[in-house]
């Protein structure tokens, strides 16, 4: 399934969020990653998420696309991430 994860995470975890985040997705900009990833790997990564976030100050949003991928993607400013890599 395709995916689309953005995180606001407090200073002290940021770093093992990413860390983690990008074991799984492609980086796309500042707290936000994107890619394709199966069903399995999802709930393995999101429980290596809930190790490390607090629940009472951190917000992780995962949107999950099961058929289609967005139709369209444009950037306007300066370009972050990994983009080349995402189909």
């Amino acid at each position: 399934m395709k995916v689309i994860l953005v995180y606001d995470i407090n200073e002290k975890r940021v770093a093992k969020v990413l860390k983690t985040c990008r074991k799984y997705l492609h980086w796309v900009q500042n707290s936000v990653f994107e890619g394709d990833i199966s069903e399995a790997k999802l709930e393995k990564f999101k429980l290596e998420l809930r190790k490390i976030i607090n629940e009472k100050e951190d917000s992780v949003i995962i949107y999950t696309f099961r058929t289609a991928w967005y139709t369209k993607r444009e950037t306007m400013g300066v370009r972050k991430g990994g983009e080349e890599l995402i189909i």
